[in-house]
């Protein structure tokens, strides 16, 4: 089974699982919008399967809403072990 890291969680959220909140976005002023929702730093990550995401530039840590965007423009596109984000 491939799930992708946000569908893992709404099923662990479905059986009572406490999950940190998060939503996708698919462009980088999605990614800016959402970080600008939650007033706080977030993390921008890959949706792709595949494991090493963080070591291959698909997970950043973002202190603000511009950050966030800038991060997104970086990551989405990108290729991370043949497959593109």
């Amino acid at each position: 089974m491939n799930l992708h890291e946000y569908q893992a969680k709404d099923i662990l959220k479905g059986f009572g699982v406490p999950i940190p909140p998060g939503e996708v976005a698919t462009t980088p002023e999605q990614a800016k919008a959402l970080a600008e929702k939650y007033g706080t730093a977030v993390m921008v990550k890959a949706q792709v399967h595949a494991g090493g995401r963080g070591k291959a530039g698909g997970v950043k840590f973002c202190k603000t809403p511009a950050d966030a965007f800038e991060k997104a423009t970086a990551i989405l596109g990108m290729q991370i072990k043949g497959l593109t984000v």
